[in-house]
């Protein structure tokens, strides 16, 4: 069974540079080495894990945090960066379009380069940008351009704005405790969560049908609070064009992140169905190499039959960035 992962992580050293220049925290130690391999160690990684192919995007804080013309230059220096990675490794290595959308016309007009001359096969960003939201007007050109390209986008977690953080998810005690319960621990999962109930409740996904995202750690907490959410359906003037549920079965798959749950497994499946499930391991940031335990996930799951596996495995994905 061919198993492809989709929020697997590199960085590049311009990037790490401009993180450093803004004390933007990153992965550091070992992590940093990992990110930034994009050849024989990390192979070896995936080989370890059970993992055929990754699916390579930036990793956190990504490009948000920077000004529009550098995230420009450092979103198409990583593209081909990452061109190169697949080139060398065709078999193993696919890639996503990091999208500058610092500058929302810069980040379609990658998108479009990504897909049409790099070959990848979907895009990725890290949610709000600055004061935006994702369904601000300024991103209906991206929206439009996936929609077009039939590319699906992935909404990584990004850090809940300032305020945010100040608010709910300081005085733990310690800096280290702070930023991780306002980022992995929680907050990052809130936050994104939003930005997807934003495209829904937005109206993005009723301006473009069509549109797909995807989005990681069993569906960023909303699949959890779906039928609560839905209440806000009976508030909307004039009504959405479908509901939540439906918004959540038919323009959004999810992604395990490397939370090999069976519990969380189960409840996505009751929610949206094997068909919207794909797979990821969050590398290099959650310990899943070692003994094939990606694998084992899918392949020991008493859950699932085979033909459900290899769903989940490749063929979703396959299905979800084919170009009809």
């Amino acid at each position: 069974m061919k198993i492809i992962c989709l929020e697997e992580h590199v960085s590049t050293p311009p990037l790490v540079d401009a993180w450093t220049a803004r004390s933007l925290r990153f992965g550091g130690g070992p992590i940093a080495g990992k990110l930034a391999d994009l050849s024989e160690g990390r192979l070896a990684d995936m080989d370890d894990a059970g993992v055929d192919v990754q699916v390579l995007s930036l990793s956190a804080p990504g490009l948000e945090a920077l000004p529009a013309a550098e995230a420009v230059a450092l979103a198409r220096d990583a593209n081909d960066r990452i061109a190169d990675a697949i080139a060398a490794h065709p078999d193993r290595l696919q890639g996503f379009v990091n999208l500058p959308t610092p500058d929302p016309a810069g980040a379609a007009a990658e998108l479009r380069r990504g897909v049409e001359d790099l070959g990848f096969r979907a895009g990725f960003m890290f949610g709000r940008v600055g004061e935006r939201t994702i369904d601000h007007p300024d991103f209906d050109e991206l929206w439009a351009t996936a929609a077009e390209l039939r590319t699906p986008i992935y909404l990584h977690p990004a850090e809940p704005p300032r305020a945010v953080k100040d608010a709910y998810y300081s005085g733990l005690g310690n800096s280290d405790a702070d930023f991780l319960f306002s980022a992995g621990a929680i907050g990052w999962h809130y936050e994104t969560g939003i930005q997807l109930l934003r495209l829904i409740y937005g109206r993005v996904f009723d301006r473009h049908p069509d549109l797909q995202v995807i989005v990681g750690h069993w569906g960023e907490v909303v699949l959890f609070y779906a039928e609560r959410v839905q209440l806000l359906d009976r508030s909307m003037r004039p009504p959405l064009d479908r509901s939540l549920s439906e918004y959540l079965r038919e323009n959004v798959s999810y992604t395990p992140s490397g939370m090999y749950s069976p519990r969380y497994l189960a409840w996505t499946i009751d929610l949206v169905g094997v068909d919207r499930i794909l797979f990821s391991t969050d590398y290099p940031y959650i310990p899943t190499i070692g003994g094939g335990a990606s694998r084992a996930f899918l392949e020991k799951s008493s859950l699932l039959c085979e033909e459900e596996q290899h769903k989940i495995a490749y063929a979703n994905w396959e299905r979800l960035t084919a170009k009809s």
